[in-house]
């Protein structure tokens, strides 16, 4: 669902907030365009009989030999995480009170659809269709559709728990329809198989289709499947080491505070058996306490709990789960009672509230998601007395004092934590705690000097330098990082801001276009290329750049403002 579990990349960090802040104070906000290519309709996800180049060939191919498990595991979450709209549509339709705009979803000639209009305002009016969904449907599901070729999440998400459409999370306020919220392969990639990295230097411009098998396929944890299929190996968990093994769970169910891609490695990279920190590592805050936990904070939490510290490595995700099926809603209580009961065993199972079978509702209780709206997550510390308890240590954003950020689990490789940790201190001070841009600054110029070549260091502290008005340094430090990557969007960008306040407008939009190119839904990008053009007598390509701003966020008022003032000066801007 839109807005969780970012991963930060090693080599394009998304900071766009200073180039929104030299010409046009810009929301993320934004729109796309009908889809072009049409999904069939089918009752259920079926999974591809595709075997992709790197040997994974879909359940089907399992289900041969493994028929019993394969026909359970299919009424699991994890298989139904992802698939053709139209096989998980809730037809629906409501008006958002904050925007005034009013949504439709439905299905119409075996298709799926998202229409939206704004009564009494024509310009804001027209339809999408949705080509994925993204979610089993347990707590809710977004839909994708695709603009262009670059894949966008739904404005509207289904809420399971509250049996509602509504918007998507952190848009529950926003005045405008949020069109533009790119398809991150951080949560792309945690709920389809076989997914296809998207271009070079893009977000989400992902080849079509963007994954070869519908939701978590067998080899999400069991590895590609093509050798063994022809007499071979394959990887089982249950005989990895405890480490390896509990990755396996990790890849997808660690949150954490900030993740950061390992420099030329990217977390979908990860195949069961590897260390995940070889692709990305994961940072928590400790020192603080946060007022709910986070939709797939179940391992940390897990870690915290006492079950977990007394019982070592002997426990993990499985101990409880089994990943081939789930219980049903009459089996739930019954057979979770018999997880705890094997290792609380009589004759504490007799003494122990006999009368009270269920054990979740007293220590594992529900609670509000502190990051996704209308849903509810489950508290793995498995507490003694939860009411009386502190909440996960997790966040401490908007505190005064520095918390301490650590990676999770602990490192096995400290040489190459100094440049992950500054990059998660970085990420902290993009996302609001300016209390952390002493520490920020500090780190990436430590790291900077194991790793003076390193286009994501360059690029972060190029930014930090930036917000401190240290323009000659970092105008320095993004040149020399384009030089090494010359399709760094974020450097491009801050760049540009740099170069048009500088007074060389023509650098300015040389280094905007690429970006622009690149990163069309980033509306901050086109409307300073635009006010650049317009501020050159450009007038038809500033016209140009705003409305193919329009095409991704047609809701954006301060680009239909633009439109509006180009259109009526033919000949020569005037701003």
């Amino acid at each position: 669902m839109a807005g969780r579990r970012r991963v930060i990349s090693s080599g394009r960090l998304d900071k766009c907030a200073l180039a929104a802040g030299f010409l046009f104070l810009v929301g993320v906000f934004g729109s796309g365009s009908m889809a072009q290519n049409p999904i069939t309709t089918q009752a259920l996800p079926t999974p591809s009989k595709t075997v992709d180049r790197n040997g994974y060939l879909g359940n089907e191919a399992c289900a041969s030999c493994h028929f019993g498990i394969y026909e359970s595991y299919q009424r699991t979450a994890m298989a139904r995480a992802s698939g053709p709209a139209i096989a998980a549509l809730t037809p629906a339709e409501f008006t958002h009170k904050e925007s005034g705009v009013h949504y439709r979803i439905y299905s119409e000639s075996g298709h799926a659809w998202l229409s939206f209009d704004r009564p009494g305002d024509p310009d804001v009016r027209g339809k999408r269709e949705l080509l994925y969904y993204i979610g089993s449907g347990r707590r809710g599901r977004s839909y994708l559709f695709e603009t262009d070729g670059f894949l966008f999440e739904s404005p509207v998400n289904w809420y399971a728990n509250k049996q509602l459409w509504d918007m998507a999370p952190a848009y529950q306020s926003a005045r405008e329809i949020p069109l533009n919220l790119p398809a991150f392969t951080s949560c792309l990639h945690c709920h389809v198989s076989g997914m296809r990295p998207p271009a070079k230097d893009t977000d989400n411009r992902y080849p079509n289709p963007p994954f070869l098998h519908n939701g978590v396929s067998c080899e999400r944890c069991h590895g590609p499947g093509a050798a063994h299929a022809n007499g071979g190996e394959i990887i089982n968990p249950a005989k990895l080491s405890p480490a390896r093994r509990d990755e396996v769970c990790m890849q997808c169910h660690l949150e954490g505070k900030v993740a950061i891609e390992r420099k030329g490695r990217h977390a979908y990279e990860f195949r069961p058996g590897d260390e995940l920190s070889d692709y990305v590592r994961y940072f928590v805050l400790l020192d603080s306490q946060a007022s709910s936990l986070g939709a797939v904070s179940q391992v940390e939490a897990l870690e915290q709990s006492r079950c977990k510290k007394k019982s070592g490595d002997a426990m993990s995700c499985t101990s409880c789960h089994n990943p081939h099926q789930s219980p049903t809603s009459a089996e739930r209580v019954a057979y979770y009672r018999g997880k705890c009961l094997a290792c609380h065993g009589s004759p504490f199972a007799a003494k122990h509230h006999a009368d009270q079978p269920d054990c979740l509702t007293c220590h594992m209780p529900a609670s509000a998601s502190s990051d996704v709206a209308h849903t509810e997550v489950t508290d793995h510390r498995i507490l003694r007395r939860p009411q009386l308890e502190p909440r996960l240590l997790q966040d401490a954003a908007r505190e005064s004092s520095l918390p301490r950020l650590v990676p999770f689990p602990a490192t096995s490789k400290p040489e190459s934590d100094l440049r992950d940790l500054a990059l998660a201190w970085e990420s902290l001070v993009e996302s609001g705690m300016t209390v952390a841009e002493p520490q920020a600054r500090s780190l990436l110029s430590k790291a900077l000097k194991q790793s003076p070549e390193d286009p994501a260091l360059l690029s972060a502290l190029g930014y930090i330098e930036q917000k401190h008005s240290a323009t000659e340094n970092a105008r320095a430090l993004y040149q020399k990082a384009l030089a090494i990557d010359p399709d760094l969007v974020d450097a491009a960008t801050n760049l540009a801001v740099i170069e048009a306040r500088a007074g060389n407008p023509g650098n300015a939009i040389a280094l905007w276009q690429k970006a622009f190119e690149h990163a069309p839904a980033r509306s901050s990008i086109g409307l300073n290329l635009a006010r650049a053009y317009c501020n050159e007598g450009k007038v038809a390509e500033a016209r140009t750049s705003t409305l193919r701003v329009l095409e991704f966020n047609p809701d954006l008022a301060t680009a239909n403002q633009m439109l509006k003032y180009l259109n009526q000066i033919p000949t020569k801007c005037g701003l």
